[in-house]
């Protein structure tokens, strides 16, 4: 149940990605085609006002089409006509004119040509698999040449839509983490020890109740959940407590080492009654946004120690997620709701790096036109994509073999 919860999470922040960017394309003009809850092929799917509605069958996030994403390009029609000229070779006549319009830049008067390859194509005695493939030809082109294609439209436009994913994403993590503060987050006292079990590691290491754990192994602990997290993550590694105890200095431990009971690993004390501070709207907005800033910079320096492969460990995929995730949900719903408001902040924080397919990289091929003011060709983008697919494959390969190492425990 646990892991279902920390899927249908993930789900709804791709989910709420991709609605940023179908509600921004219609807030500028950019009709989407299609907006899927779920991934197609649908179960579901009605058409309202020309754009396509449905329930994918594959019940992960969400999935939108955006018209016109590329500038045609006279390769488009080899692929999607190719089959068909097979078949029927006297449409070469109506496919080469549409071609010689689009590497001509006449794009209004391939609006038209295209209507007339469409008439001559319904006529034509084709296979279904040519069919299908003369039928997505015209309707990618179609879009693409239409005036509300992504790619015709002025720069801050195209930005906004694109920007908005990510950004939606940040939204949704500070609304997240700002719940958590109203609804009330540990106090300092629980981080106080009520009692200490006779014999453990903790009793070993001097720890005696009312001791307030102020920092484990040199890190700071500001809430029970930092102290225990901090416990159940060892491995099973010595751990130096650092307490307070009243009219005293801060007082180092004797380091031990944590034992295991029922798979979780345990030093033997309990935490005094833990209390919830609450906070008011304002607040919680505050300090969830300065939260957001030092996951930001934090991100920053991740993606620095990746560069020079000191963070490989630290890179996951969805397996990863879902495996934390899950974990979270056992300890309860304001845990859940912070592991969330992370997950979208990562999401939305690596959508925009400049890598295609990316929506940074979108981003900056749209600024880069902007400031020429005239597109990239269709090949540049081509072979920028492959190097950003390389890499993005490259991580999640990586982060694939760390969440299955953390699996197996190793």
């Amino acid at each position: 149940m646990n892991v279902l919860v920390a899927i249908l999470g993930l789900a709804l922040l791709i989910l709420i990605h991709e609605a940023g960017h179908f509600f921004a394309a219609r807030a500028v003009g950019m009709r989407p085609r299609k907006f899927y809850i779920g991934f197609p092929p649908a179960i579901l799917k009605t058409t309202r006002k020309g754009i396509e509605y449905g329930l994918g069958v594959i019940p992960l996030g969400g999935y939108v089409k955006i018209p016109g994403m590329h500038r045609p390009a006279p390769s488009d029609l080899d692929v999607h006509f190719g089959p068909a000229l097979y078949e029927e070779p006297r449409l070469l006549g109506d496919v080469e004119r549409v071609k010689r319009l689009v590497s001509a830049n006449a794009f209004d008067e391939a609006r038209p040509a295209l209507a007339t390859l469409e008439q001559a194509l319904g006529s034509a005695s084709l296979t279904p698999k040519a069919r299908r493939a003369a039928d997505r030809g015209l309707a990618e082109l179609g879009d693409a040449l239409g005036t509300d294609a992504y790619w015709r439209q002025r720069t801050w436009k195209r930005l906004a839509v694109i920007a908005a994913g990510p950004g939606t994403n940040l939204a949704f993590a500070i609304v997240l983490l700002a719940c958590v503060y109203m609804l009330g987050i540990p106090s300092d006292a629980s981080r106080k020890v009520q009692d200490v079990v006779p014999g453990s590691p903790a009793a070993a290491a001097g720890l005696k109740p009312g001791d307030t754990i102020f920092g484990i192994n040199g890190n700071a602990t500001y809430t029970f959940d930092d102290v225990r997290n901090s416990i159940r993550d060892s491995n099973g590694k010595p751990l130096q407590l650092l307490v307070l105890r009243p009219g005293q200095p801060p007082i180092p431990l004797k380091a031990v080492k944590p034992t295991k009971q029922d798979g979780v690993y345990t030093l033997g004390f309990h935490p005094a009654g833990i209390r919830y501070k609450h906070y008011n709207p304002a607040q919680a907005f505050g300090l969830a946004a300065q939260d957001t800033w030092l996951v930001t910079k934090a991100m920053g320096t991740w993606l620095g120690h990746i560069a020079n492969g000191s963070g490989r460990k630290e890179v996951s995929t969805p397996v990863g997620i879902v495996q934390q995730s899950s974990k979270a949900v056992q300890f309860g719903f304001r845990e859940y709701l912070q592991v969330l408001a992370i997950i979208s902040l990562s999401l939305g924080l690596l959508n925009l790096l400049p890598l295609l397919p990316l929506d940074g990289g979108h981003i900056a091929f749209s600024i880069v036109e902007g400031i020429r003011g005239r597109a990239v060709q269709r090949s540049v983008y081509e072979r920028v994509s492959a190097v950003g697919i390389a890499l993005v494959l490259l991580l999640f390969f990586v982060g694939l073999s760390n969440d299955i190492g953390n699996i197996r425990g190793g």
